[in-house]
């Protein structure tokens, strides 16, 4: 959430760097002042009420203490005027307060320089590619055949037993998904993230901090006899570790790793794009995220991006980066970079990961703030990253590793699979 401060305060670079996302930028943000404006005078006049109901009520006690009774009797009446003037006033903030919070509730984070401009994931800027594209077979096939051939996989199971998008994982397709799991979470941690285990559900003040409410609010499923949600995913309940939390500077970075399983409902659509492990209802995910000085946020982007792409590297998957443009970028993130995999068999690439800096954005909604050396305390930089998405992962190594005779396992991963091939 932006600060009405640095909107006050920024109103021109505000309204420029907010145009690169929305068409009404400017009407929004005169809005914003607006109701700001309206805020702080209220707030004025109600100060202005309890000071002058304070000073009247002293002066009244004087009165009764020498005697006039009379004249202290007649300034009554006006301390029940001001009464009923605070109250009137108290409302009226109530409402105005909440009125701009409810607004700045639906403002998206302002993009960063580096963002490119653009309406879609059309205009998003490839800034790196590793690997080259395997030469399959002539007889090779799309990860949702593999997965019925060699009966590791079963989407039909899933169907029956929940609905679309909930596969059904056996045998060895089950342990080379708990492999990939186990993996990420051994290259994080070796990395210096300290893993957690978190709840699968959250309430709402935790959807709120992180942004998920009310941007994402359909896209969640909602369980409402507890008013509770299903995670979209783990940087939600990571994040909000840190709500409501002060920290010292010299406990910054603050790093973590968690593996959730998320569940999103997703708009229905048809065909290849969306077929198998492309896009689900419920699938499993490794997150990294971090908590970063201002000064040092952009540094650790970089050093995430670069965790990343030595998973990748790793798998020897081939894979491309790509900086988000300002119409594709999250609506909390002030700079996205998204990794794909190329699937051979489906000749596409796939988004495996996001790796985004928030700035102050969560951190405003959390209250995360930390204390510096002279005390004074700031809002911290917050960042996410997954790593990795198991689906997609998944789907690039069924279609990339397969042969003839069966499917190849990374050679990183056998000793977590325990076998080195699928036949």
């Amino acid at each position: 959430m932006l600060q009405v401060a640095f909107i006050r305060e920024n109103k021109k670079e505000v309204i420029e760097r907010l145009s690169k996302r929305i068409d009404n930028a400017e009407a929004i943000i005169e809005n914003v002042l607006s109701l700001d404006a309206e805020r702080r005078t209220t707030q004025t006049q109600l100060d202005t009420a309890a000071a002058d109901l304070n000073t009247l009520s002293k002066e009244i006690g004087e009165l009764f203490k020498s005697g006039q009774v009379e004249k202290a009797n007649l300034l009554k009446q006006k301390t029940t005027d001001l009464k009923d003037q605070k109250v009137a006033l108290g409302e009226t903030l109530n409402e105005t307060s909440e009125a701009l919070q409810q607004l700045l509730y639906q403002i998206p984070n302002l993009p960063h320089d580096a963002v490119p401009a653009g309406n879609s994931e059309d205009d998003n800027e490839e800034v790196f590619r590793f690997g080259d594209i395997p030469q399959l077979h002539n007889d090779a096939q799309p990860h949702w055949e593999l997965a019925k051939k060699y009966d590791i996989i079963d989407f039909e199971l899933g169907n029956k037993i929940t609905g679309a998008g909930f596969p059904v994982y056996k045998g060895k397709g089950a342990r080379l998904q708990r492999a990939l799991i186990n993996y990420f979470l051994d290259k994080n941690t070796a990395a210096g993230y300290n893993e957690v285990q978190v709840p699968h559900v959250v309430n709402e003040a935790s959807g709120f901090g992180t942004g998920q409410l009310p941007d994402k609010e359909g896209q969640m499923y909602y369980i409402e006899a507890d008013d509770l949600y299903l995670i979209p995913t783990g940087e939600v309940p990571a994040t909000n570790i840190f709500r409501d939390v002060i920290l010292q500077e010299s406990e910054l970075p603050k790093q973590l790793t968690t593996y959730t399983p998320c569940f999103r409902r997703e708009a229905g659509s048809y065909g290849a794009h969306v077929r198998g492990l492309n896009r689900l209802h419920q699938f499993d995910k490794v997150e990294i995220l971090r908590v970063e000085h201002p000064k040092n946020s952009y540094d650790a982007l970089d050093a995430m991006v670069e965790h990343v792409k030595n998973i990748l590297e790793e798998l020897k998957l081939p894979y491309r980066i790509l900086k988000l443009c300002s119409g594709d970028l999250g609506f909390t993130s002030a700079l996205t970079y998204d990794f794909e995999v190329f699937s051979t068999a489906q000749d596409r690439w796939l988004e495996i990961s996001s790796v985004s800096n928030f700035e102050t954005f969560q951190a405003n909604r959390l209250k995360l703030r930390f204390k510096n050396v002279e005390g004074k305390s700031q809002l911290a930089h917050t960042l996410n990253g997954s790593s990795l998405a198991l689906p997609r992962v998944l789907a690039g190594i069924l279609e990339n590793y397969q042969t003839p005779d069966g499917i190849e396992i990374p050679e990183v991963l056998r000793s977590y699979t325990g076998f080195d091939r699928i036949d």
